[in-house]
């Protein structure tokens, strides 16, 4: 048992309170899987587990996409952890990482910490794989977009906002999955995601073949 390990439990019971049943993806258990994750690759890199583990549980509590706003999302996290802790440079560094770490159309700038840079990893390894798929196409059927229709471009998608609704299933596969193995921080990382990215585009080389649709 660490200092931290009541913290820790609390943020737990928190994050399960806030996002159990969630669903577009971002559930108790895709936390509980990046949580794993960041330790794991924490080990690693012989990063702080501590300031991992906070941030990947509650980086989600605050994400914009499940709040009114980002800062609406960062202010109930910042504001749960006043109420559990006098660590401010805990909190700093947990509120720096989860303000900054998603991907955001791939805008927001590099990770400043080695914390930072595992927890972003671990998320986006989350989008990955046979995982990552389902996840894909959950949060799309809860955004409302459809799975595919090969009548629309990548230009055409991609002049659409980032979050539009009028997106497909499928593009998000270019605009975003298949990027996230070249933007990994960590060499760990980066190990795990080369499995998870050839599997993905063997499922859409699988998809495609199944589609069936005339020129």
């Amino acid at each position: 048992m660490t200092k931290y390990s009541e913290f820790i439990q609390q943020a737990e019971q928190f994050v399960k309170q806030e996002l159990s049943g969630e669903a577009s993806g971002h559930d108790w258990w895709h936390i509980e899987r990046v949580r794993n994750t960041a330790l794991e690759i924490a080990g690693k890199e012989h990063a702080d587990a501590v300031v991992c583990e906070l941030a990947a549980l509650l980086h989600d509590v605050a994400d914009e996409k499940l709040n009114d706003s980002k800062e609406a999302g960062l202010d109930k996290v910042r504001s749960w952890m006043l109420e559990h802790t006098t660590d401010m440079d805990l909190i700093d560094q947990v509120m720096d990482i989860i303000s900054t770490m998603s991907y955001n159309g791939g805008k927001n700038p590099p990770m400043k910490t080695l914390e930072g840079q595992v927890v972003q990893d671990a998320d986006r390894l989350d989008a990955l794989g046979a995982v990552g798929i389902a996840r894909t196409f959950v949060y799309s059927g809860a955004k409302g977009r459809i799975i595919h229709d090969p009548g629309l471009s990548e230009e055409i998608l991609a002049q659409e906002d980032y979050r539009s609704s009028n997106k497909t299933a499928i593009y998000h596969f270019y605009e975003k999955l298949l990027k996230l193995k070249d933007l990994m921080n960590t060499s760990y990382a980066r190990e795990l995601a080369e499995q998870r990215h050839a599997f993905m585009e063997l499922y859409l080389k699988q998809f495609y073949s199944e589609w069936k649709v005339r020129d």
